[in-house]
């Protein structure tokens, strides 16, 4: 790893533990209006079921990628959308530990080696009633992904400089199941990465920013 990547990686670090971008970050990709009964994360937490999804960063030829997940038609929630692995809090588990587990299960990884560098801000997910807690990690390599048919249709490596490109951020009106609204999602190899995932990314992408400045 480049000193100059190694640095990035202890900003990043050290940005999850003191100031994160936070709720300003994350609207930037938020479709326009929100779905009904949208709460904060702080009025939905004491009843709200918890998730954890895992941003995991590896290096390859000098660059950092994350893999995301296109979701199969089989599951419940999101069915057919890209997202970040994750899942469901297991009783007496930490939320690191459960980003950890899910996203082993989806990309089939083993991922002692990885590192935890934080969290970010976590975000309520009014349509599936969660409360999703973002845990960033650092796996050193390339990590020999085999995803898990029944949960993930496609594994979609994301070059993290393409969410910094204003060109592959695009709006668009859609129809939704509770409404009409102005969606804005990244663009990548021809699928559109918007909702949660992308209110996710967006806090990640001014993170990475500030860290790299």
């Amino acid at each position: 790893m480049s000193g100059r990547n190694r640095t990035i990686l202890e900003r990043i670090e050290q940005g999850l533990r003191t100031s994160l971008p936070g709720l300003a970050a994350q609207i930037r990709m938020a479709p326009d209006p929100h779905p009904r009964g949208q709460k904060s994360y702080e009025e939905a937490e004491p009843t709200c079921p918890k998730a954890g999804v895992l941003i995991l960063l590896y290096e390859r030829e000098g660059a950092f990628f994350i893999p995301l997940t296109l979701r199969t038609d089989r599951l419940v929630h999101h069915r057919g959308q890209i997202s970040l692995p994750g899942g469901e809090q297991h009783t007496g588990e930490s939320l690191e530990a459960t980003a950890l587990r899910e996203a082993e299960e989806e990309l089939g990884l083993d991922l002692s080696p990885a590192r935890v560098l934080g969290r970010l801000t976590p975000l309520y997910i009014a349509p599936s009633n969660f409360c999703v807690y973002p845990i960033v990690a650092f796996f050193p390599g390339i990590p020999a992904i085999r995803p898990q048919p029944d949960e993930v249709a496609e594994v979609i490596v994301l070059p993290v400089n393409h969410l910094a490109d204003p060109c592959h951020r695009r709006q668009e009106v859609w129809t939704l199941s509770d409404r009409t609204a102005a969606v804005p999602f990244f663009e990548l190899q021809g699928h559109k990465i918007w909702g949660a995932t992308a209110m996710i990314l967006s806090e990640f992408l001014a993170l990475i920013e500030s860290s790299a400045a």
